[in-house]
């Protein structure tokens, strides 16, 4: 039963941590399309 508890912390952990990463890599990835644009314009 613990055991189980601990894999399933460390499971949300990893997603947490993978949600955060990729929405971090999108925002820049936009940022840098809108900063391209402005600069295009």
């Amino acid at each position: 039963m613990m055991l189980g508890d601990f894999f399933m912390v460390i499971i949300c952990l990893v997603v947490f941590i993978l949600f955060i990463l990729i929405s971090v890599a999108f925002f820049t990835l936009l940022e840098r399309k809108v900063l391209g644009y402005i600069q295009i314009r």
